[in-house]
């Protein structure tokens, strides 16, 4: 099975959780995307939220949250996406950019506008009582 590798910027707030949505596209998703050459979970995690979100991730506060997988929506069945998420404080004020085109802060109730995979980061951090 083919898999495609992410890294994705859990904050959360109010019991909602930051979710974008990129030009073109109907689902939302937490921030975050592929790693460019040798680049470590950090390197990734804090280039593709400057370029999304126009924020800065304090390098010192990321925290490993845990590693989600589920078919990738809109490829073929079998390829799978592999979500490594972190927590990290940032800098800055939240803007979308590049290619996102908005930004919600979103809950369990919202689960059929999301991805596979982030259905069942949402179903984690409700059970760990992080979002409604």
């Amino acid at each position: 099975m083919k898999e495609i590798d992410k890294i994705a910027w859990i904050e959360t707030k109010n019991g909602k959780i930051l979710s974008t949505r990129s030009k073109g596209k109907e689902k939302f998703y937490i921030p975050g995307g592929k790693r460019e050459g040798n680049e470590s979970d950090e390197a990734t995690l804090i280039r593709e939220i400057k370029e999304e979100l126009s924020v800065t991730i304090i390098k010192d506060t990321i925290e490993y949250v845990g590693t989600f997988k589920a078919q990738s929506d809109g490829a073929k069945k079998g390829i799978l996406v592999k979500m490594t998420c972190y927590k990290a404080k940032f800098k800055g004020t939240l803007l979308a950019d590049n290619e996102i085109e908005e930004i919600q802060w979103l809950d369990s109730s919202h689960i059929d506008i999301i991805s596979e995979v982030d259905k069942k980061i949402f179903a984690f951090l409700k059970e760990k009582g992080e979002i409604k």
